[in-house]
């Protein structure tokens, strides 16, 4: 077996050990509950894919979600299929895709550790982050050997699902100018553009992709006669407007206080989750700088400024999944190789530690969605 069919294989074995561990957790809450699998896998968000999927944009407060996701879901529908159980085979399918492009950018420890993920859970359900991540990563790939058309294609497909398409093509519009990037030990090597004129071409590919937001903007428009109209979703259903990043924390603390959920004190630790992912996201993007991935930087930090500059961090643990240089970091320190033998030993306990809590953690997370409790 080569190299690169033993890291495709334990991808996959990770993969499928992850997606045991989330449907024995899914028939765990539904013994313990009586709900059914298609009750466990339809929470939250997913309600309003669905809604979308039946009736369209009906209901304004549903023109915060792009189009991808429940124009797939529509498409299972028409065909006599279950909307909620073939989205989630959809989710789980993306998820392998995505975790296989990230082997390449970082090595299979990249792949394996996005699997392991706490929040993996929304790569089991009807949910965007599973598509969007499969898509976004072999755009990044693509680019990175050259092939901007392809990339060019997959970006504007992402941007399809959700508004973090932007963002991808923000961080690919950099990449183009820069002529290539870094390529950690694992990593396919990246192609070096030394022509400013290449340079060009390559940008106008990846700024091609944005424009199917402005074709959703446009719609939107048409239907409410607003260009304000997603914006104004965002604001009426989840209380969403720009406000600095300090004022944005200073409301998540309160929601980390037990005592705003009497009834769910859970959703405490999810916002004391949302603030250490919002660090996280910061501590990303100067590591990508540091390291000079400057489209990698610019992928991250937009993200980040978006997600903090706002009434509060809510989603913000969901938008790790899309964070695919931190994985890519992650995975590196777990490879390295050398030292002396006790260094090695500590490495390889630390190593079986992280993977413990992070399905220790997984299945916990999984365990309150599926319950219906919030997630993120």
């Amino acid at each position: 077996m080569n190299d690169s069919a033993r890291r495709d294989h334990l991808v996959l074995t990770v993969w499928l050990a992850t997606r045991l561990a989330l449907v024995v957790t899914a028939f765990a809450v539904m013994q313990r509950t009586g709900a059914s699998l298609d009750t466990v896998l339809s929470r939250w968000d997913v309600q309003h894919y669905l809604a979308i999927a039946r009736n369209g944009y009906a209901d304004p407060q549903n023109m915060a979600f792009f189009p991808g996701i429940p124009l797939l879901l529509r498409a299972a529908g028409a065909a006599g299929l279950s909307m909620t159980l073939s989205g989630a085979l959809l989710s789980n399918l993306a998820a392998l895709l995505a975790a296989l492009a990230l082997a390449r950018l970082g090595g299979s420890l990249a792949g394996c550790a996005w699997l392991l993920a706490p929040m993996a859970v929304f790569t089991s359900v009807p949910y965007t982050e599973a598509i969007f991540c499969a898509l976004a990563f072999w755009s990044w790939l693509l680019a990175r050997r050259g092939r901007w058309p392809l990339s060019a294609g997959l970006a504007a497909a992402a941007c399809c699902v959700r508004v973090s398409g932007l963002f991808l093509v923000a961080g690919l519009a950099v990449l183009a100018l820069s002529g290539g990037e870094p390529s950690p030990a694992g990593a396919e090597t990246a192609v070096r553009e030394p022509s400013w004129r290449a340079r060009g071409r390559n940008l106008c590919w990846a700024l091609l992709a944005g424009l199917v937001v402005l074709g959703f903007v446009i719609y939107l428009h048409a239907l409410t006669g607003s260009w304000q109209a997603w914006f104004g979703a965002q604001r009426a259903g989840w209380q969403r407007s720009f406000l600095p990043p300090w004022q944005g924390l200073q409301n998540t603390l309160f929601a980390t206080h037990p005592q705003s959920w009497p009834n769910e004190p859970s959703r405490a630790w999810m916002f004391r989750f949302e603030i250490a992912s919002v660090a996280i996201g910061y501590l990303t993007a100067i590591g990508c700088a540091i390291r000079r991935a400057w489209g990698q930087a610019v992928y991250v930090l937009v993200q980040v400024l978006a997600l903090s500059c706002t009434t509060w961090f809510i989603s913000v643990n969901r938008a790790v999944l899309l964070w695919f240089p931190l994985f890519v970091a992650i995975g590196s320190v777990a490879s390295r190789r050398g030292g002396s033998m006790g260094l090695r030993g500590g490495r390889v306990v630390v190593i079986a530690a992280g993977v413990a809590a992070g399905l220790a953690l997984l299945v916990w997370w999984a365990s309150l969605f599926y319950a219906g409790h919030w997630a993120s």
